[in-house]
């Protein structure tokens, strides 16, 4: 689901409120997320899944043929658990 798509939902199952001010709320939320994100946080949403940020500090690691050594840079990566009760969608 694209967030259009959910704008668009969200909008017709609430006929009382008007697309754009839907439109503003998802965007604000999606923001705000990200901004949490950014700053290391770990967002839950309760019923849907958890994600965080997960740093891993630089290293020498080896090569697999000859088994030379190379670094490897400090990393960051996206981690995402869903529900166990998203589990049987």
């Amino acid at each position: 689901m694209t967030k259009s798509e959910l704008v668009q939902r969200l909008a017709e199952a609430n006929p009382h409120l008007y697309q754009r001010d839907v439109e503003i709320t998802v965007t604000a939320i999606f923001d705000e997320i990200a901004a949490a994100l950014a700053r290391g946080d770990r967002v839950e949403l309760r019923g849907f899944g958890a994600f965080s940020v997960k740093r891993r500090d630089a290293r020498i690691g080896r090569t697999r043929g000859p088994a030379t050594a190379c670094a490897s840079p400090r990393n960051t990566s996206r981690s995402s658990r869903r529900a166990s009760s998203c589990a049987t969608v």
